[in-house]
């Protein structure tokens, strides 16, 4: 019902920056929240930014805070994660997902997109 590709992912140097891309396609309607995870060798999923529909207040995870910005184009229904100041630790495959309205989880995920920060 929904689908989401991402692009934008590839190696950088500590320090750099890369955005992000997610378009959805399908029945984007229903969409409420959109978010980004990560998940880094031999490191369990992680959740790094999230936006809902109409907000102007994303939340982060601590880590990313004051370096990565999420934003929503909703012509072109399509969610950004702009990463600044890149660390390697921010190195892994980052997911997108999204949830629809009445929804208490993610319901629909991307393939997801390699980062690969080097120092």
């Amino acid at each position: 019902q929904v689908q989401l590709v991402e692009s934008g992912g590839g190696p950088v140097q500590a320090g750099g920056s890369l955005r992000l891309s997610c378009a959805a396609s399908g029945r984007t309607f229903n969409i409420n929240v959109m978010g980004w995870f990560r998940q880094g060798p031999g490191k369990e999923r992680e959740f790094v930014a999230a936006i809902r529909r109409s907000s102007s207040t994303p939340n982060y995870t601590d880590s990313v805070k004051g370096r990565f910005t999420i934003s929503r184009d909703y012509a072109k229904n399509t969610v950004y994660l702009q990463m600044n100041s890149l660390k390697p630790e921010d190195t892994g495959v980052y997911y997108c997902a999204a949830q629809i309205y009445a929804s208490t989880k993610y319901d629909y995920w991307g393939q997801g997109t390699q980062v690969t920060v080097s120092s």
